[in-house]
């Protein structure tokens, strides 16, 4: 008959620092992280080249989300523990379960896996975490706040080594790395030279809004409750729009919102700097092809682009020369239904933007470059964080731009405001000739016109809203 497994012998054996019958909580569990472990080196010296190669796929894997991977793991790791009858062992309380904690410490993401996988209530509306040295900070109730959680050194390095092996254009001894765990949390990495020593920086984005819908967004306070009428009628007409604001603001989940209100019978190109947006999850049943270029790599394909039958494209995170001049010459074709977002939180300063920077990169007229972004560009909407609760996201302002050739005039008529110090939204009933002048005819015009009258009735907003920025010097006084 086999001897019943003894953790503390074993710890006493194996783990010299830990000799003594009064060891520590987080000793014990740290003897229990070192069993499993060497379990997993003999399994591994059992096997063949073969079973080796398959097996470090496995691994690599099973760290960035697989769900068969990770289910292999736990399993074993569930075995190995119900072996040596060591399932009632405590282990850290950021986890919900002994083998949660083994495989998070050993196969994982450490600490950071409560987190990354909302192991608890706090985490499930968390949507950001940042890993600075050993501490971690997670964004919770709109504050950054220090988690029980430590990740040293040596863990951290393992870490990268073993998410860098799932993107293997990345080397370990570059300082910066943009990462993808299979769940769509994005990871950024700063380290070596480009951090103090011990100062190590992984930054963690999830996207917490599950039900991508604009109801839904009413519920978290984004939008107003009448909002959600005007939006679909806009989308039917085809308008094009820009999402603006901040980091974190928003602006990826409210054009996934937007976007999967869209005729899923039209054919659409998706263009964006990362695989951020899974639009073959988000919409599979619509012809939605998917492009990841930015810079150079999309300059090398947009003459091809142009040549494409597309109904729309999607850009998102312009924030380029090459970007902001596709964006232009594919809506300068007449090309509706099309949607970006960009990194800017003044709906007026953003045609300026743009246009001075293909100017910068590929030359050409300033004047006429920031026409043309009035003149294709319908709508933007610009976003932002709520500035008690940074974890809440606000829609602050609906601008409308349009250009009127006769008088070479360009203007942005702000339609909706947020008013941040009684907590609601204002309105303006208006649509300029130029804009109207596009979807004349479609029944959704008047339709459109009758919900702006009916919110400018009930929340008018006094301030003035129509702006021709100085920064265009077109024919009009």
């Amino acid at each position: 008959m086999d001897r019943k497994f003894d953790l503390q012998e074993y710890m006493n054996r194996e783990l010299p620092e830990s000799r003594g019958a009064g060891s520590t909580e987080e000793e014990i569990f740290r003897g229990v992280l070192d069993m499993v472990s060497r379990q997993f080196d003999l399994d591994w010296e059992r096997t063949d080249d073969q079973a080796k190669n398959m097996k470090l796929e496995r691994e690599k894997r099973a760290i960035i989300g697989y769900d068969r991977e990770v289910k292999y793991y736990k399993a074993r790791i569930r075995e190995i523990l119900q072996e040596r009858h060591m399932m009632k062992c405590r282990f850290p309380p950021w986890y919900p379960s002994l083998t949660e904690a083994v495989f998070a410490e050993l196969y994982g993401l450490a600490g950071l896996a409560p987190w990354a996988y909302d192991m608890q209530e706090k985490y499930r509306r968390s949507s950001s975490a940042k890993l600075i040295g050993d501490r971690l900070y997670c964004l919770i109730d709109g504050r950054s706040q220090l988690q029980p959680q430590r990740i040293p050194e040596k863990r951290r390095i393992q870490l990268k080594r073993s998410l860098l092996l799932a993107s293997p254009a990345e080397r370990m001894e570059y300082g910066f790395h943009e990462l993808y765990l299979v769940n769509g949390i994005r990871i950024t990495i700063y380290s070596g030279d480009r951090t103090k020593a011990g100062q190590d920086v992984m930054v963690f984005r999830k996207y917490v809004m599950r039900d991508l819908s604009f109801e839904a967004m009413v519920r978290l306070g984004t939008i107003p409750p009448e909002a959600p009428a005007l939006f679909r009628v806009m989308i039917r007409l085809g308008f094009n729009v820009i999402f603006g604001g901040q980091v974190r603001s928003g602006k990826t989940t409210f054009l996934q919102t937007w976007q999967k209100y869209e005729n899923r019978d039209l054919e659409g190109m998706a263009i964006a700097t990362d695989p951020e947006t899974p639009w073959h999850e988000l919409m599979p049943e619509a012809p939605l092809m998917q492009l990841v270029a930015d810079g150079p790599r999309l300059e090398e394909i947009t003459k091809s682009l142009l040549r494409g039958d597309n109904d729309y494209i999607l850009l998102e995170e312009m924030r380029d020369a090459a970007a902001f001049r596709l964006a232009l010459d594919i809506t300068s074709t007449g090309t509706m239904r099309s949607k970006a977002t960009i990194h800017d939180n003044d709906a007026v300063s953003i045609p300026y933007r743009m246009a001075s920077k293909i100017r910068e990169r590929y030359g050409g007229d300033l004047n006429a470059l920031i026409a043309s972004v009035f003149q294709n560009f319908d709508y933007v909407i610009e976003l932002c964080q709520d500035p008690v609760n940074r974890s809440k996201k606000i829609m602050k302002g609906i601008v409308e731009l349009s250009y009127d050739p006769e008088r070479d005039q360009v203007s942005a008529v702000r339609i909706c405001r947020y008013d941040f110090s009684r907590g609601i939204w204002l309105w303006r009933g208006v649509i300029s000739p130029d804009v109207a002048r596009k979807v004349a005819g479609d029944d959704g015009l008047p339709e459109m016109e009758r919900i702006l009258r009916g919110l400018e009735e009930q929340s008018p907003d006094p301030a003035p809203s129509v702006l021709h920025p100085a920064y265009y010097h077109g024919g009009a006084e």
